[in-house]
């Protein structure tokens, strides 16, 4: 759940959204053990320090860095798309715990209030720091801006490479997987869609 904004104008998230706190020892000892099942020998030079290294990456992969989306009043009534483009970002499959990654194109019609640009990335960030699906990603994103800022619209494009399709089952690499939600007048003006359509058709392969 989001808190009302703040009098000093920054909308803060609550922190019973924050993930719970990661057991490093738990999970280094989980990780032991899954070498031990796939046949390999922990005690040897190269797999020592293994279950600490893993259970370190998944904690900084596992853990959204605080921040302060500070909004601010939109005093000159811009009514046009604000767009954060190709927005790079990295996951974690929920299913088979393997990476996706990709680029998020995230963007705006504003009503009373912006927000700082740079803000977009890390509303990107928090939500793509956790155990993921990349249509829940999707949502989740438009859900923040909706919340936040009451928008005339939202629109919010990702596409990613999954690990789980590229390395396992059909594997195919370089196949990409593009999402989407369209909320308020990006969704039914057909022109403030096209608009946002076309500033995000181009992908990361594209620069």
């Amino acid at each position: 759940m989001l808190v009302p904004e703040s009098r000093t104008g920054l909308a803060l998230v609550d922190r019973e959204e924050d993930p719970p706190p990661i057991d490093r020892d738990a999970l280094q000892r989980a990780v032991a053990d899954l070498l031990h099942a796939i046949g390999a020998d922990v005690g040897s030079d190269g797999l020592r320090e293994t279950p600490r290294r893993v259970a370190e990456a998944y904690a900084e992969l596992l853990t959204p860095p605080a921040f302060r989306p500070t909004t601010f009043p939109n005093d000159d009534g811009y009514d046009g798309l604000i767009v954060a483009q190709a927005i790079p970002f990295h996951s974690l499959c929920m299913h088979h715990l393997l990476p996706f990654r990709g680029v998020a194109h995230v963007g705006y019609v504003p009503g009373e209030r912006i927000v700082g640009l740079s803000k977009l990335a890390r509303v990107v960030e928090r939500f793509a720091r956790a155990l993921q699906i990349q249509e829940r990603l999707t949502v989740q994103i438009a859900d923040w801006l909706e919340a936040e800022l009451r928008p005339a619209g939202v629109g919010v494009r990702l596409e990613a490479e999954h690990m789980c399709m590229s390395l396992r089952g059909v594997q195919r690499p370089g196949a990409r997987t593009v999402t989407s939600a369209l909320r308020g007048a990006i969704r039914d003006d057909a022109q403030t869609r096209q608009e946002f359509l076309a500033l995000t058709a181009r992908t990361s392969h594209d620069r």
